[in-house]
Formats: C-alpha cells, structure tokens, sequence
C-alpha cells in the first residue's frame, strides 16, 4: 500500500507531493494521446479481427490491435527494431517525455530519473516467433534477448538515459496502476525528483490461447456492466506517465495535468480468476487508497472502473465502489474503457490512469461502450454508449487481476 501523502519531506520538512506533467499512449484507437482521447470521447471502438496472425483456435478473433504502425529504430539510436511490446512502450514513453518539457539527458533534473514499468507478458511476439524458430531449427538468437520481460525496461534505461531507481512489475493486470502508485512513492519519499511509469504490451497467440482456456474472453462483444456481458477482449499498446515532485515542477514552469493524491494494491487471496462476490477485495483497495490520499469518499466525482465485462468482476466492482462511497456512489459517474480499446493487460491500468486525468482536465466523462442491458447486479451511471460533460475535481482509477490483484490510485485537479 501506498504512503500518505506527509510522509514524504523535503530537508527544510516540507512534504513532497506527485504531480503529473506528461502523458503518452499508443492503442488501437491511434498512435498518441490525442487520437486515444478524441477516439473515446467520439464513441469510437478500435476493437477489430486480428489481421497479424492466425486466429484458428481462439475463443474470439477480436481484439484491440494497434494498426499501421511503424518503428524507426534510428529514433531512439537503436540498430535494429525491439520487439513490437517495446517499440510501443519506447513510443508513448517519447510523447510523454516530450509533452512534460524535461530533456532528461541534459543534467536539468537535480537528481537520478527513475522508471516503473507494467507487463503481463513482456515480448510475447517476440516469444513466438523465436518458438517457431526453434522448432523449425533455425532459431534467432536476437529474438531470445527480445522476448524477456526486462527488455522492455533496458531499452527505455538506455534510450532515455535513466539512473535513477527502476522496477518492473508483473501483478497481472492490476499491474498498470500499481506502477504508477510505486512511481508516486519513490517521488514523495525522496528517492527521485523524476519517474516514469507505464504498462505495455502486444498481442500474442499464447497469451490469448491461454485467456480463450480461462474463458476470460467473451465469444462476442465485450459489454461492460450490460446484463448481457460474457467477457472481456484484450488490446495492446502502451501508456506512459511523466511523476514529478511538485515544486520542482513548479518551479521549472511545467503545466501540472492532475496530483497523485494516494494509492493502494492488495490481494484478494482468494480465487485464481473469480473475484469475491462480495468484492471484499476491491473494497478494501478503495479504502486503502482514499485513506493514504487522505481524500472522503463524498469527494469522489468520478471512477474509472476496471470493467471487464466479464460476468462475476462487474457486479463485484459495482459491490465495492458502493460500500466504501455508500449512497453517494449513486450521485456520480463510473466508466469503464475497455470496449473501446479492449483489455490492454499490463497497460491497461496506465491508459485508464490517463484517461482519468484527461476526464479531469477536459471537464469529459469517456462512456462505456457497447451497453444494452441493465443489470440490477451492476445499478450506477456508467455513462452509457456516448461520452457527456462533469465536473471532475477527484477521481479513482481501480484495477484488477488474474490472481486476486487489486490496485487504486486516486487522482486530483492540479
């Protein structure tokens, strides 16, 4: 769990505080931050047939696939392209860096730049095509030092020039946003005045065989919330945020898009997949994470939800949010992305940190898409089919994941 926001002080005793000062995605719904946020505001899903390899098998052949894409590895002074997890990761890590103003290789930060990254399956292509290889007799050795989960995080060390503090987390899906929460503590405690922090990932036939075994992914559409759900579908792409002390900030003049007021990750213990019917555990991250940011829950104006869509996660969620805000879960909005971009794993929970400080700073609530039925299971304001305006002052990004992962960050207006 996450430090309350006094924990971390400066050496005259003042606290330091995590703020947000540039963002990055690439998704299926485009190559960078504006096309991901007009893409949701405008309803608009970029879920389609997987065209890059073959489906036969697979519980679905939809999934929220990156298209047209293109890598120059001249770039980011790379020889040869890494694999496509990292390409993705290298590209919103470059928006985000750019957007926040800091040249991280010209000594302006006073101290180490750290990274968090965020994967479920590291260099999965890369991981097949090196198998086919292999069983071919004709393995590529390069491909081997590209499928491992520390690739990704060496690329953006070297390509960014980053001594500070680094860690790669893998909590399953919930991984996304606890990067961001272990980013915000090495800035309030003082190990790191700059992070970067994100998830990536590509799509990949294991991955997805595995998923299709699980029944995780529906056989149809994804339909968060909806009483017709049966699943979720996956995506790709990765989401980069920029952490940075706050007066630091500040005092270099950079535009502050929102504070990371607190954050907090548990384990359910409880079930592989299924969450606790009585979503025990996604209660108690909420509580967590509003008790460390020091935020009531009468305070929240809105949450991005985890919304798989699968049949036993959304009531659950929908269980917890109500018990910690009680009656007030009733006044406001709750939404969930991924109809629109699919499940984008290890940067799912990034991309919805994202899309929570975009709702906050544009003053719009992205919808949940694909929504048909009303379950009295699942009874709030999902803001259903089509984004509208609200007023969002605080807000929570909440994820979960295989194993019982949950994680919550809780934003605020800068």
């Amino acid at each position: 769990m996450g430090n309350g926001n006094d924990s971390g002080m400066k050496s005259g005793g003042a606290p330091r505080h995590a703020v947000i000062t540039g963002m990055g995605v690439v998704s299926c719904l485009g190559h960078d931050l504006e096309a991901f946020w007009h893409g949701l505001i405008e309803n608009r899903s970029g879920i389609a047939p997987i065209d890059r390899f073959e489906t036969e098998g697979l519980r679905n052949d939809l999934a929220g696939q990156v298209r047209d894409w293109d890598f120059t590895p001249a770039d980011f002074d790379l020889d040869q392209p890494p694999d496509l997890a990292t390409q993705f990761l290298l590209t919103a890590a470059f928006e985000a860096v750019r957007a926040s103003g800091l040249n991280l290789r010209s000594g302006d930060v006073s101290e180490g730049v750290g990274a968090v990254l965020a994967t479920n399956f590291g260099g999965a292509p890369s991981w097949e095509d090196y198998v086919a290889g292999l069983l071919e007799g004709e393995a590529d050795s390069d491909l081997f030092t590209k499928f491992g989960f520390h690739s990704g995080l060496e690329h953006l060390t070297t390509c960014f020039g980053l001594s500070g503090p680094v860690d790669l987390l893998s909590v399953a899906c919930a991984s996304g946003t606890a990067a961001i929460g272990v980013a915000a503590d090495a800035i309030r405690l003082g190990r790191a005045d700059v992070m970067l922090a994100g998830g990536f990932d590509a799509l990949a036939p294991t991955p997805l065989a595995g998923l299709s075994v699980l029944h995780t992914i529906t056989a149809e559409h994804i339909r968060p919330f909806s009483a017709d759900r049966s699943g979720t579908i996956f995506g790709e792409g990765a989401a980069v945020l920029v952490i940075e002390e706050r007066e630091s900030a500040r005092q270099r003049g950079a535009t502050i898009h929102a504070e990371i007021l607190g954050w907090a990750e548990n384990s359910n213990a409880y079930h592989l997949t299924a969450p606790d019917s009585e979503g025990a555990g996604m209660t108690r991250v909420v509580q967590d994470a509003l008790a460390d940011a020091g935020v009531a829950p009468e305070a929240i104006d809105y949450v991005n939800a985890h919304g798989t869509g699968t049949v036993p996660h959304d009531p659950a969620e929908t269980t917890a949010v109500k018990a910690v805000l009680g009656d007030h879960a009733y006044d406001i909005s709750m939404s969930s992305i991924k109809a629109a971009v699919g499940h984008m794993m290890g940067a799912a929970g990034s991309a919805e940190a994202i899309t929570t400080v975009k709702a906050i700073t544009e003053g719009v609530l992205p919808p949940t898409l694909n929504y048909r039925e009303p379950d009295p299971e699942c009874d709030l304001d999902y803001v259903p089919n089509e984004s509208r305006p609200g007023e969002v002052g605080r807000a929570l990004s909440i994820s979960a994941g295989i194993g019982g992962n949950n994680a919550c960050v809780v934003l605020g207006a800068a």
